[in-house]
């Protein structure tokens, strides 16, 4: 059976090399290419691939909000997770928001080709780090892995913004913020943002862009 795929990704040179690896497999072939989620939500609906290849850090609209969009419409859609990132803040949102697997880029062609035969029989597939950050959060107990908002206040915090600043982007009051952050100490073991940040980054909870 012929898998039809979708390749999403903003690079050209990185779209044409996936395109001739796969089509190097006999039973894949690329029907449409991507530059930003918006192409691929709209190439989604016109051309009913059997598996996506979505790219995450992307101009336009981002793979994020492209998987939950083409989940909306198209429930029974797989997306494949293919990307640079491996932190919590990355993967973790692309799992909610309905990706069939997640990959790097790094992983072997074999890899590849394996879970995207995986997704297009509706089977999950995981870089190895990934698997390890899932373990994790199991074995860690819900009160000890971060929020998707306490994720948020600690890549602003990253970026050297105040908590007034944090509090303006995100909606909330610094009273909020303050929160947040003695919840983050409390969960990383840490006394303060310079030791929250850093916990987090070494831990790959967040990136530094």
């Amino acid at each position: 059976m012929t898998i039809r795929i979708i390749i999403t990704d903003d690079h050209p040179v990185v779209r044409s090399g996936l395109k001739a690896l796969l089509e190097s497999q006999p039973h894949f072939e690329v029907i449409a290419e991507a530059e930003n989620g918006e192409v691929a939500v709209s190439l989604s609906k016109s051309e009913s691939p059997d598996v996506i290849l979505m790219d995450l850090q992307m101009p336009v609209m981002d793979g994020l909000t492209a998987i939950q969009q083409i989940r909306a419409n198209q429930k029974d859609a797989r997306i494949l997770v293919l990307t640079t990132y491996d932190t919590d803040a990355d993967i973790m949102p692309a799992l909610k928001a309905g990706a069939t697997g997640y990959l790097l880029k790094d992983a072997p062609p074999e890899d590849l080709f394996e879970a995207i035969e995986n997704a297009a029989q509706g089977k999950v597939s995981y870089a190895p780090s990934v698997v390890e950050k899932l373990a994790n959060q199991l074995t860690s107990g819900p009160t000890r892995t971060l929020s998707r908002r306490e994720i948020q206040v600690l890549e602003l915090a990253s970026q050297g913004n105040s908590n007034k600043a944090i509090a303006t982007q995100l909606h909330i009051t610094e009273a909020t913020v303050k929160s947040h952050f003695v919840h983050i100490f409390d969960k990383l073991g840490v006394d303060d943002r310079t030791g929250a940040v850093t916990t987090a980054l070494k831990q790959k909870i967040i990136r530094l862009d």
